[in-house]
């Protein structure tokens, strides 16, 4: 007999229950899991049952009293009786005759497998485990407390000294033997069966809260769970494992998408943007040639741009609440609905819910509605019922949340620091609210929660703080128990380094869904990503509990959509449908919320309004954080700001670098002669006034995004302030006020979409108002900048 077999009921009976039994650091979990899979039965930390005061006397370093161990030990047995004919194994350190009578009393038929280990052997197991709340210190205590099975007790006992395939079958063994009533001595060992010991471990959740199909957010009919058991029935196990993982569909060939599908069976995708037509195909395709129907995801944080080239740009969640009107965010959510079901996706990874506190935070300073939890609430829901308006689920992001930290996950893992009360009092209520509102799924951020993750585990030192997608405490203690969520959870991006520096690959691939995701975000190797994670299966590091409750939830927010009871043929809908997409209509609404949502920052010099008729001669500036990944020139935009400008009837003298100029083939510049002849005494003589438009990205590629100068002392630093009247307008970062303070007059126009820029232009000339609302993270915690 190997471990890789299920052991036949024959051999043990599954209605048997079991209690894995030992001290501190013996293996109760990792070696209870996998015998509870040979044997076909649930597994059950017992620790999972403690009362939350038993856990913070054990974190404390402080031992139990039997008057704290009764009620948990009643509570035990209660759980092995219930467990009735389908078994259940369950892992309880049962140290003492008087304990294990205890758990009788109410279960007089469970079996003890008790895990024997030296203290030497178990005091480094101790020190090499992290996340767990009992410190080694308890060991003493333990070894102290430990009564051995005695001779009238049905049980087995195992050396765990040996390796984990040989403990797993001795103790089958043992296990068939103590059946027959008594003690089974100390079992020989097998010769070791070829299954490798687990890796990557990160902690046992407190508790594992199964999927509630019938409840919120997926409330399906019988007919719906009956397709998602018999599904998971019929699937191999590499299509269960494959189930787990989102591709990121970087080709749009028929063979790519063959190989993907066939050899790794994926749950979901998200596909690279291109022209609205070669998407839809592309989907199209994958849906045809997959068993299962595929979750199609894409980002549509700003209406239907980002899910493909030709999409409408309708507004940045910043934008949709930066106006009164709460409506702005319900038609982003709406054209990004019906824009990308037209190319038959059913899964948008929007709204997002993060609060931007630190105006130093770049990564969501576009991406959040606001610097408070009620704005941020009020907009989700219009967002999310707006898009639900269309056949599709929301992912809200990042839990725990982002806007703390000023470093952008993407490069670093960052950190919420907040403590549990105010935690709860901001982030908290916001997931809070959303959940009650119904959405379906939750991405978790590469972002730590210190202060969170002490709380539910208490001593937890500043080296085993991880980020939250591979943090039992946040996602099983926190997001499914305290917040009550019943969906699904899937990571962000696996390749970011936020969750890359925290383990090896090969250990944090399985560690997610061990923690509590449900779905794993991209590749980086597929065919390595994929063997990680049946590895991690293989090995315990993911329970057989944990996959099949991964793959319910899976499937569920698949059949929520409906996808179970619809024809391949109509997964995808036709090519008509596209004319949707970049519609005049979606035009016109995006055209209408710029104009209600150009921002006024200041004018403290009242240089406003600037006409034609006032200052016709304009000398125009443009900023950029420099190419990015998506090779766009950075500087593209500054053409459709010339082309407004002139139609308006400006004479628009556009500034050149010094590099510009070289590409162009001029001799003989650099950056100091650009200095000398930009910053002469005549500058008030050839221009009327100046407009600088800044569009500085850099997302997902630095820490923090600041301006930056084409060169040392640059000659477009708006050192032209005291000459004539300066304009500064950001099309996207509202906090360039930082290292611009000295512009008396800013514009947040939000994007540098041509319906932005056309209505800024049209502010400027005073031929309509500014209606834009700001708040105070544009003046960056200085005093210069209000001047």
């Amino acid at each position: 007999m190997t471990t890789d077999e299920p052991v036949s009921s024959n051999a043990v009976p599954a209605s048997r229950r079991i209690v894995v039994m030992g001290v501190s650091g013996c293996g109760k979990t990792t070696i209870g899991d996998l015998v509870a899979r040979q044997l076909g039965v649930p597994f059950l930390d017992g620790d999972s049952l403690h009362p939350v005061e038993n856990v913070a006397k054990m974190a404390a370093g402080t031992p139990l009293t039997d008057e704290d161990r009764w009620p948990w030990l009643a509570t035990v047995g209660a759980e092995l009786a219930a467990a009735g004919n389908r078994g259940l194994v369950l892992a309880c350190s049962a140290l003492r005759r008087s304990y294990r009578d205890a758990i009788r009393a109410q279960a007089p038929d469970t079996v003890f497998l008790h895990l024997h280990g030296s203290k030497d052997v178990l005091a480094a197991r101790i020190e090499g485990r992290s996340g767990h709340f009992m410190p080694p210190a308890l060991l003493e205590s333990q070894l102290a407390t430990l009564e051995p099975l005695q001779a009238d007790e049905a049980g087995v006992v195992v050396d765990v000294a040996e390796p984990v395939d040989a403990v797993v079958t001795a103790a089958l063994a043992g296990i068939s033997a103590a059946l027959a009533g008594g003690v089974a001595p100390p079992a020989p060992l097998a010769p070791p069966a070829p299954l490798a010991p687990p890796t990557g471990t990160v902690g046992t959740p407190l508790r594992q809260f199964d999927v509630d199909l019938k409840a919120a957010p997926f409330n399906l009919d019988d007919d719906a769970i009956v397709w998602i058991d018999s599904t998971i029935d019929a699937m191999t196990l590499e299509e269960k494992i494959g189930q787990l993982f989102i591709n990121h569909n970087n080709d749009y060939s028929p063979e790519y998408l063959d190989g993907v599908l066939e050899n790794y069976h994926v749950g979901g995708m998200r596909y690279r943007p291109g022209p609205s037509a070669a998407v839809q195909e592309h989907i199209r395709y994958a849906q045809s040639k997959t068993r299962v129907p595929l979750l199609i995801a894409s980002n549509p944080e700003m209406g239907g741009a980002g899910s493909c080239d030709d999409g409408t740009f309708v507004c940045t969640h910043l934008q949709a609440g930066s106006h009164p009107d709460k409506s702005i965010a319900r038609q982003m959510g709406q054209v990004a609905g019906v824009e990308t079901a037209a190319l038959g996706c059913n899964w948008a990874f929007a709204p997002i819910v993060d609060i931007h506190y630190n105006w130093r935070n770049t990564v969501i300073s576009t991406r959040s509605f606001g610097n408070t939890p009620e704005i941020v609430v009020e907009r989700a829901k219009e967002y999310f019922d707006g898009i639900s308006e269309s056949p599709t689920v929301c992912a809200i992001k990042h839990f725990p949340g982002d806007g703390i930290d000023e470093r952008d996950q993407h490069v670093v893992t960052s950190y919420n620091t907040l403590g549990y009360e105010e935690w709860n009092r901001t982030y908290g209520h916001v997931y809070r609210e959303m959940i009650g509102h119904g959405v379906q799924s939750i991405m978790i951020g590469h972002i730590g929660a210190p202060e969170l993750s002490r709380h539910f585990r208490p001593g937890t030192a500043d080296k085993e703080i991880l980020p939250a997608t591979l943090a039992p405490e946040l996602l099983q203690d926190l997001l499914r128990g305290e917040l009550g969520f019943n969906g699904l959870i899937l990571t962000d991006a696996s390749q970011m380094i936020g969750l890359t520096q925290a383990m090896k690959r090969k250990d944090l691939v399985p560690a997610t869904i061990a923690a509590g995701c449900d779905m794993f975000l991209f590749f980086r190797n597929p065919a390595e990503d994929f063997q990680y994670m049946m590895e991690g299966y293989k090995t315990g590091v993911i329970s057989e509990q944990r996959l099949q409750d991964a793959l319910r939830r899976i499937l569920a927010l698949k059949a929520s959509l409906g996808l179970h009871a619809t024809a391949r043929e109509e997964l995808v809908p036709p090519v008509e449908a596209l004319g949707v997409i970049g519609s005049e209509a979606h035009r016109a609404v995006a055209a209408e919320i710029a104009d209600k949502t150009v921002t006024l920052v200041k004018d403290t010099a009242n240089s406003l309004p600037i006409t034609p008729e006032t200052h016709k001669r304009i000398r125009l500036y443009g900023i950029s954080a420099g190419p990015d990944f998506t090779r766009a020139d950075p500087l593209a935009y500054l053409d459709t700001v010339k082309d407004e400008l002139e139609k308006a009837g400006f004479e628009v003298h556009l500034f050149r670098t010094a590099e510009q100029r070289e590409a162009a083939g001029e001799a003989g510049v650099n950056f100091m002669s650009i200095i000398s002849e930009e910053a002469t005494g005549d500058y008030a003589e050839k221009y009327d006034a100046a407009f600088v438009f800044a569009n500085v990205k850099g997302f997902a590629q630095e820490a923090a995004i600041r301006i930056k100068w084409s060169s040392p002392m640059a000659a477009e630093i708006p050192w032209y302030v005291t000459e004539v009247p300066t304009v500064f307008v950001s099309l996207n970062q509202p906090n360039h006020l930082i290292d611009v303070p000295m512009v008396r007059t800013v514009i947040h126009a939000h994007a540098g979409s041509r319906e932005a820029i056309r209505a800024t232009i049209e502010k400027i000339q005073g031929k309509s108002g500014f209606q834009g609302t700001f708040n105070d993270n544009v003046f960056c915690d200085s005093f210069d900048t209000r001047l």
